[in-house]
């Protein structure tokens, strides 16, 4: 049968030493934890594979869906380069404590070293509490060795770039650019299929076995980015009911839609899978010729590559980042 209608997908949620209540409490996430720290929307990385929610594949996993219908679901472009494997992880992250500070080696470094490949990453900030930031890159230029000497006397912080953030903000995460999000940001996350992590500082924090975690220092050291931007924001500006790009490169695209009436979109000169995450407001509907889903706050929805044309309306202002690949590796 053909597959005609966007997809929902079980949310995967993750507990986290980090990770607070807001998932659960301003994302409508089903859990009655207080330390989940990710909501894994989509996901096809390892024995994390999404499941769907709605409509005739419902139970299906993505992963065999891709498998079965191919280009059909990803595009034909995306299935070439990645065959049977979704080549992104879509995500929601809650900070209630502020992460470790890390960076992602690209994907050279990581198929050498892993067999995997590298992380970039995307950050759109949907809440904040008064005063949360995040650590984006180095104020100014540093050598190896200042970088090293801060490391050892635990005042790396200090030589890193803090941004006071809030609600729209966005941030691209190059391969090898150091970064934390600080305690008290709610966000949602586009990367590549990977989970490596360089973990440079942890703050001396203990898991919840009475452990350190682990630190990268030496595997970073080849992979981290010391040069210095005047500004690690990326610029764009709003505009009603229309779409407007925030982040273009070679492993995805993701532009911002604020829609408050209707917005009628044509995708077949992607040839790629779209992604559609509600970042603001509610009652968002995606309808079609064969179909007509809801999509409401903190909720995600990925639209096959063959499903061509549809309507974005909504009776309230709403806001939806929508994600696809238009480049190749």
């Amino acid at each position: 049968m053909k597959i005609n209608y966007p997809l929902k997908f079980e949310p995967i949620l993750k507990e986290k030493i980090w990770g607070g209540a807001k998932l659960s409490k301003m994302l409508n996430k089903d859990s009655d934890k207080e330390n989940i720290g990710e909501s894994w929307e989509i996901s096809d990385f390892e024995e994390d594979i999404s499941v769907v929610t709605n409509g005739f594949l419902k139970g299906r996993s993505l992963h065999d869906l891709i498998s079965e219908y191919k280009g059909d679901l990803v595009g034909e472009k995306v299935y070439k380069q990645f065959g049977d494997q979704f080549p992104l992880l879509i995500k929601y992250i809650d900070a209630k404590d502020v992460l470790s500070i890390q960076l992602h080696p690209n994907d050279e470094l990581a198929k050498k070293r892993h067999n995997s490949f590298g992380k970039t990453e995307m950050w759109y900030v949907m809440q904040a509490d008064k005063g949360g930031e995040l650590l984006v890159g180095f104020k100014e230029e540093v050598s190896k060795e200042e970088y090293l000497m801060h490391l050892k006397n635990n005042s790396l912080v200090d030589i890193l770039n803090k941004d006071e953030v809030d609600k729209g903000d966005v941030y691209f995460i190059s391969t090898g650019l150091v970064h934390a999000i600080g305690a008290g940001v709610l966000l949602a996350e586009i990367q590549q299929t990977s989970d490596l992590t360089y973990r440079i500082y942890d703050y001396h924090r203990k898991d919840d076995q009475g452990n350190y975690r682990d630190l990268h220092t030496e595997e970073a050291m080849d992979a981290i980015d010391f040069s210095v931007k005047n500004s690690y924001r990326s610029s764009y500006t709003k505009k009603i009911n229309d779409i407007v790009n925030t982040v273009d490169c070679k492993y995805f695209t993701t532009n911002f839609i604020s829609v408050n009436d209707a917005l009628y979109i044509d995708n077949s000169d992607k040839d790629s899978f779209v992604i559609y995450m509600c970042v603001g407001g509610n009652g968002v509907r995606l309808v079609g010729e064969d179909f007509s889903e809801n999509l409401d706050y903190g909720e995600t929805i990925l639209v096959p590559a063959n499903v061509n044309r549809l309507g974005i309306e909504s009776n309230e202002y709403s806001e939806l980042l929508e994600i696809y690949i238009s480049g190749s590796l």
